[in-house]
């Protein structure tokens, strides 16, 4: 209990900030639940649905490299806050639209374009300040703290939105959105103090060196480099899975939005689950390996599962199978970020890891709705009822998204084998201090 005490005062400044940080971020991620449901409503379109997100991710791929470079140079804290602040804007005028039955899908990508770039400037310098006010000691624990945040969000969003959607209505999920915002900013603006370190006017660097700088320790660093390659290219698999994945639950036979949200509420709690043992685990003898064998054993399981599953049972499995060790991966990712690139260089090249690790998410988000209504439904819908295909995965909407996740799965395990015998990868080992 002693140990624990100290243990909460020693990450007090850290765990406020986190606790109210998840607040809010379960009041977006509720938000954009709703809007998934509601824009699939209005086209039964996956690609329209999955443009999305692509707008979201668009500004990391376009201005992730300056945007590190900008959060290095300016205050953490007041950076958070402006990004905050402009993000419920775009929410309440989101729910004007709404209430005066004018929202479009359209408006909804411009929304998400502007958050997305809140979103990029707001990451770097969110990454730097958790370095700032936590002792290093903690970096292990503070990524299966985040995971755990995010996997009870992955819980409580679906069951919490799906009940105030029909109770209450779209309205009063954005409401609550903007209370969750409403409670952070308040702590941060008041409660919480993000040390800032000043450079002398003569050693400040102008926007472009400072880019450059970063580019720089990744081409010198090619064992960071490589491994952002690794999470790109899983980054690809992964986002074309995202998009197909809520087309496939809300038409597939056996599916609805109550299955969809049954479906990623089990994968919360997976996540929730696998958050406490990340947590509390010791430190690896080689996070490296970790790292290769949670995302190996994560694409050799829930692909398959979705891709012949006929029931709801079966698809609650593929997703605990397919997220229970994420977190343990994303941990020891976390370390090794943290404990290799110094913390005067983590902003410029967290905003390069950024632009070059997620560029491929929009690219698979549109991949995958491309492919889902272009290629693999029209494909299904052609086939016999005795064919090949239909005795795989079934017939009517939903089965070609079911054979896509085929694919992705020996995709996924491609990419993982691959990379698991990169040599550069595996010499980070020489340099990690675990600690």
């Amino acid at each position: 209990m002693k140990n624990l005490i100290h243990t909460i005062r020693e990450m007090n400044t850290f765990l406020l900030l986190w606790i109210t940080q998840s607040f809010s971020g379960l009041g977006s991620a509720m938000t954009s639940y709703a809007l998934v449901i509601w824009s699939y409503s209005q086209r039964g379109s996956a690609l329209m649905t999955a443009l999305l997100m692509v707008s979201s991710y668009a500004p990391y791929v376009l201005l992730s490299v300056f945007a590190g470079a900008l959060s290095d140079k300016w205050n953490k804290k007041r950076t958070m806050l402006v990004c905050d602040s402009v993000a419920a804007l775009t929410t309440v005028a989101m729910l004007i639209l709404l209430q005066n039955d004018l929202l479009q899908i359209w408006h909804l990508y411009v929304i998400n374009g502007i958050n997305g770039l809140m979103n990029t400037v707001q990451q770097p310098a969110s990454e730097v300040a958790t370095t700032r006010v936590l002792p290093k000691k903690y970096y292990q624990r503070v990524g299966g703290l985040k995971y755990f945040s995010s996997s009870l969000n992955s819980v409580m969003t679906p069951i919490i939105a799906t009940a105030v959607l029909g109770m209450a209505g779209m309205g009063a999920v954005v409401a609550f959105d903007l209370f969750t915002f409403a409670a952070a900013f308040a702590v941060l603006a008041f409660g919480i103090r993000i040390p800032e370190h000043h450079e002398p006017a003569e050693d400040r660097e102008t926007l472009l060196v400072s880019a450059k700088k970063g580019i720089a320790y990744l081409k010198q660093e090619r064992g960071i480099f490589h491994l952002i390659l690794f999470l790109a290219s899983i980054n690809l698999v992964a986002s074309i899975y995202d998009a197909a994945f809520p087309a496939m639950m809300l038409s597939r036979n056996g599916g609805s939005e109550k299955v969809l949200g049954l479906v990623n509420a089990v994968i919360g709690i997976t996540t929730f689950s696998g958050s406490l043992l990340a947590a509390f685990l010791k430190t690896p003898g080689s996070r490296i390996r970790v790292i290769c064998n949670c995302l190996l054993f994560s694409m050799s399981t829930e692909n398959f599962l979705l891709a012949f599953g006929r029931t709801p049972l079966v698809w609650c499995l593929g997703g605990f199978l397919g997220w229970f060790f994420i977190p343990l991966m994303s941990t020891n990712l976390d370390a090794v970020m943290r404990l290799h690139v110094p913390e005067e260089l983590q902003g410029r090249v967290y905003s390069v890891r950024n632009s070059l690790q997620f560029f491929t998410i929009p690219v698979g988000y549109f991949l995958g709705g491309f492919l889902v209504d272009q290629v693999f439904e029209p494909v299904m819908a052609v086939q016999g009822a005795e064919s090949f295909l239909v005795k795989l995965f079934g017939s009517g909407k939903g089965s070609g998204a079911a054979f896509l996740f085929l694919i992705l799965a020996f995709a996924g395990i491609g990419v993982c084998l691959y990379f698991r015998r990169d040599r550069q990868i595996w010499k980070l080992e020489e340099h990690i201090s675990y600690r």
